[in-house]
């Protein structure tokens, strides 16, 4: 039992065989996947996709990449397309200081109007950031975004991060790089994270892990992210891929109030 908690199934990539895609993820293990929202569109697909599966749920919200391009009416469909039982989360929102597709100053407007819209539809909040640790942490800490809870996706942050995300109740969810041959740093962060604090994903297409690099990532692979895991923290006693998947499940449906 795995939950794949961070997929863009609604990606051209995947449109020559989508429906295989997902089987062959179900056939390995993962009983269900999140797909996440970026803008008003690929949250209008995410929310459709999860109703055609019921093993497929949805978030809505603006990646800080395209928040220059949101329309006053955005926010009005957001709120429409929360009313979906399928949704469960808003994001992925935050702050990317390293390609800047979006003003700095209006990411973090746009990121303190989302996190107090995800306040009002009583939705955890799943974090982007990249080079931008000090002022996602402030903000979320400013809009009591702990009330709502939430998790840093595709955790890749250095050891001051992963506190900062813990003292806020946040969760830690670990990608496909941690299987990387340069993510040694990361695999020894990954070791000090409570068990019960931990999420995999595979933030697919991107990010395939060892040892498919090269190709396109798919569900399926979130199982060498559990298996990464387990590796890494054989010192604990019972560790296993087993105890991996059964903790970030268990984890998942907690954040995220799935059935």
């Amino acid at each position: 039992m795995l939950i794949d908690t961070h997929t863009h199934l609604d990606d051209a990539r995947y449109n020559d065989d989508r429906e295989a895609m997902i089987a062959r993820a179900r056939e390995a293990g993962v009983d269900n996947f999140i797909t996440i929202g970026c803008d008003l569109a690929t949250s209008q697909s995410a929310v459709a996709l999860a109703d055609q599966h019921d093993f497929v749920y949805a978030s809505i919200g603006v990646h800080p990449h395209e928040v220059k391009h949101i329309q006053d009416t955005w926010y009005d469909e957001f709120r429409r397309l929360a009313k979906n039982r399928k949704v469960v989360a808003y994001g992925e929102i935050g702050l990317d200081y390293h390609y800047n597709h979006s003003s700095p100053k209006e990411q973090r407007d746009r990121f303190r109007e989302q996190i107090q819209l995800a306040h009002e539809l009583r939705l955890p909040v799943i974090i982007h950031t990249r080079e931008a640790d000090t002022d996602t942490v402030t903000i979320l800490q400013e809009e009591k975004a702990s009330e709502v809870g939430g998790v840093f996706h595709c955790f890749s942050g250095n050891a001051a991060l992963a506190k900062d995300a813990l003292d806020l109740g946040f969760y830690l969810s670990f990608s496909g790089i941690l299987t990387f041959p340069s993510a040694a740093a990361l695999r020894d962060i990954a070791k000090t994270i409570p068990l019960d604090r931990l999420l995999i994903e595979t933030d697919c297409p991107y990010l395939t892990p060892v040892p498919y690099r090269g190709k396109r990532n798919e569900p399926a692979y979130v199982t060498h992210v559990a298996q990464q895991l387990a590796t890494i923290r054989t010192d604990e006693l019972g560790m296993s891929p087993e105890k991996i998947a059964l903790a970030t499940t268990r984890n998942a449906k907690r954040l995220f109030k799935l059935a």
